[in-house]
């Protein structure tokens, strides 16, 4: 059914590439940085251009509407990706390199050659000899994550519209700013959705299915120490930062993120602040087991009151705040969800590697408000990192899996 059209993803990818769309975490503006903004004025532009009925909100988020030609009741899906780049990078004078019919040889950034994409440290590269690969140029992030998603979307978009005889019914399109920061939901508007389901398009390997993410609280911990002069102190001083620190030691190794991988959690400090009278340290709690949060904030508790009885006169407060939870809680209640996307996956003829996400999603939150989502792949890999880089032909077999995905749902209506 694709056989014979010509793809966008590869044009579309390098061309939002270069619009820089960082997202601000010091910011509390909605959205956290006006340059996101630019990228969506754009999508909302072009998707007009097609004929899309779209709209950006003031909050950053482009709605849109692809008007169904089914007579039967479908219900309406929703397609979704999130326009703004992580912060850990350089996402400013992006240039975004293709490397058409990539040979194997290692990839040597050229603007800092210091900087390789090579298969050993990126095995899945040996997949794709022979493909297109698109990255930047080794003084910044590529923004594969998650501008692949959105280019699928908008290829996935200019195909549906060229093919009336292919019937479905109602498609939303949701592009939202600040998903890497934690915000990308924050403001959205359900009603303008008001889709049965979604797929967010920010996967990674092609094949991958991911309907399981981590869920997530933020914990503070603040130790208050006892001033005094420091000439003075002697049996007087407590110092907080020092308190802080031997609670730090305490921390299991075990249940840190470098020593963790697949379904395990983790506790780790993020960010530390303070001095003689208070010092702070803050928290993301991480496990698929959403029961398991209470357990790890137990233990901080645990080790604080531990840290506390070495300094006399020391005492500390504790608070926590919900992030996220793991989507497939509301998953498992609608497989059909996920069924309907690999069987999606087998019609393009690919493998469905269902995996979980060890990390939160716009779809994990979307999924809580009424909108099951899970993740597709777009073929983004090495993200937010100088080495980061997307496959041409990943992103247009994503094109494909939304099609396939969008006659399942037709015909199972139909049925």
């Amino acid at each position: 059914m694709l056989d014979n059209y010509q793809h966008t993803t590869a044009e579309r990818m390098m061309r939002y590439a270069v619009i820089d769309t960082t997202a601000n975490p010091d910011s509390d503006t909605q959205p956290s940085s006006k340059k996101q903004l630019d990228l969506s004025r754009l999508l909302e532009s072009e998707l007009k251009t097609m004929g899309i009925d779209a709209t950006l909100d003031e909050y950053g988020y482009v709605y849109a509407t692809i008007k169904g030609n089914s007579n039967k009741k479908v219900p309406v899906i929703c397609f979704c990706s999130h326009v703004d780049t992580a912060p850990d990078c350089s996402g400013t004078n992006v240039k975004p390199i293709l490397h058409k019919k990539w040979n194997g040889e290692d990839i040597v950034l050229p603007d800092d050659k210091n900087i390789v994409i090579s298969s050993k440290k990126h095995p899945y590269l040996l997949e794709k000899i022979g493909d297109d690969i698109i990255t930047a140029s080794g003084l910044t992030l590529l923004g594969a994550d998650d501008k692949a998603g959105v280019a699928i979307i908008m290829d996935f978009a200019q195909f549906i519209l060229n093919r009336p005889d292919i019937i479905h019914g109602d498609i939303k399109i949701l592009f939202t700013p600040d998903e890497e920061i934690g915000r990308g939901v924050n403001k959205v508007d359900m009603k303008k959705l008001n889709a049965a389901y979604g797929y967010t398009l920010d996967g990674g390997e092609c094949g991958t299915l991911e309907g399981e993410n981590f869920s997530a609280d933020s914990c503070t911990i603040t130790f208050n120490g006892v001033s005094a002069h420091p000439g003075y102190a002697k049996d007087k001083m407590v110092n907080a930062q020092k308190v802080l620190a031997h609670f730090i030691t305490l921390l299991p190794k075990e249940l840190s993120p470098e020593n963790t991988e697949g379904y395990e959690g983790f506790v780790h400090p993020v960010s530390m602040s303070g001095g003689l009278e208070t010092a702070t340290v803050t928290f993301i709690l991480r496990d698929f087991n959403t029961s398991k949060l209470a357990a790890q904030k137990q233990l901080l508790c645990t080790l604080a009151e531990q840290s506390i009885k070495q300094f006399l006169g020391a005492s500390f407060t504790i608070s926590s705040k919900e992030q996220y939870r793991n989507m497939d809680e509301v998953l498992q209640n609608h497989p059909e969800v996920m069924d309907y996307a690999c069987e999606a996956y087998k019609q393009s003829g690919i493998n469905c590697d269902r995996k979980n996400i060890r990390g939160g999603t716009d779809g994990a939150r979307l999924s809580f408000m009424g909108m099951p989502c899970p993740n597709i792949f777009t073929g983004e890999m090495g993200i937010h990192s100088k080495e980061e880089y997307v496959s041409v032909q990943d992103m247009n077999k994503a094109v494909e899996v939304l099609l396939f995905r969008l006659l399942i749902l037709t015909l199972k209506q139909a049925l």
